[in-house]
């Protein structure tokens, strides 16, 4: 059994997201977070409405923890070493971590940077994101095409489910083209930005220097890039990766291909609260099984994955 480890990204956080590993001792991973830091950050696992948790920052790093503390007791518990690791936009930057290719300390900050800089860009230059359902990426092009440099494919999530993203008045007319283009469903998300989007292109050339400053390593195997969904297994490239990711779609069918046919996964163990890479992989890697991973009682299950 080859098993790839997913991590989700910003949206999927919710109240009370790691309440149930505060006595686990996995939990040391928010102290050293917060010494990385040099502030609080265990609130953001314990807040009990999903409200305090709605801008940028502290969004990104409550998934990212979250995904990291599971991670953090998952990891001793498969028999099998992963085949590849790939991540979901912020979730890429818990595979970098959690694969051994970023240092724990220097991911954390670099988390906290990033998030920083696009809730940036997005206060310059606010946008919004939307899911087209039941549609392909012709026709999503297609309706983006109505409002020209303000709106763009954002996500390609898996067939049937893309998200846009754009300036308010653009993502209005690409809604409205949709909807001549009969495609039944637009869904506005509950997100502060145009992320991987033009619009992001500040966040982008604020973040180059810092990516710039940081030693990556040869990760313990394979990380899909959300960019061009390819598989990359050594340490070179990554800036410029992840300065490209910011304004890029992010190619998460893509990746899913990669991670089944090309890197042979026949296992997907998702890490982290919620279940949203799961519900994706029903449409984009049909047949294979996910196995998700967000509470101590997920952590026994992983004992019977054989290689």
């Amino acid at each position: 059994m080859a098993v790839a480890v997913i991590f989700p990204g910003q949206g999927t956080q919710g109240a009370l997201m790691g309440a149930s590993w505060r006595e686990h001792e996995a939990w040391g991973v928010v102290d050293r977070a917060e010494q990385a830091l040099g502030e609080p950050l265990a609130h953001l696992l314990l807040a009990e409405s999903a409200d305090d948790l709605a801008r940028t920052r502290e969004s990104q790093l409550s998934v990212l923890l979250t995904s990291l503390i599971v991670w953090e007791a998952a990891r001793g518990a498969l028999d099998t070493a992963p085949v590849a690791f790939a991540g979901h936009s912020l979730g890429q930057i818990t595979a970098l971590i959690a694969s051994g290719c970023l240092p724990f300390e220097e991911g954390i900050r670099l988390a906290a940077r990033r998030a920083e800089a696009t809730q940036a860009a997005a206060d310059r230059h606010p946008g919004k994101m939307a899911a087209v359902i039941g549609s392909d990426e012709a026709q999503v092009l297609e309706a983006c095409g109505a409002a020209p440099d303000e709106c763009w494919l954002a996500n390609d999530n898996a067939p049937g489910q893309i998200v846009i993203a754009g300036t308010p008045s653009g993502i209005e007319r690409a809604t409205k083209a949709a909807g001549d283009l009969g495609i039944r469903r637009v869904m506005p998300l509950k997100v502060g930005g145009a992320f991987h989007t033009p619009l992001m292109e500040e966040a982008a050339t604020a973040l180059r220097p810092i990516l710039d400053g940081i030693a990556f390593d040869r990760p313990a195997a394979p990380i899909v890039s959300n960019t061009d969904a390819r598989p990359y297994g050594d340490a070179t490239g990554w800036p410029e990766r992840l300065e490209r990711h910011l304004v890029s779609p992010v190619r998460w069918r893509g990746c899913m291909t990669t991670l089944v046919d090309e890197l042979e996964a026949t296992t997907l163990v998702e890490v982290g609260f919620g279940s949203m890479l799961a519900g994706l992989a029903k449409r984009g890697a049909p047949g294979v099984p996910v196995l998700g991973v967000a509470t101590p009682d997920d952590i026994s299950p992983l004992s019977e994955v054989r290689p």
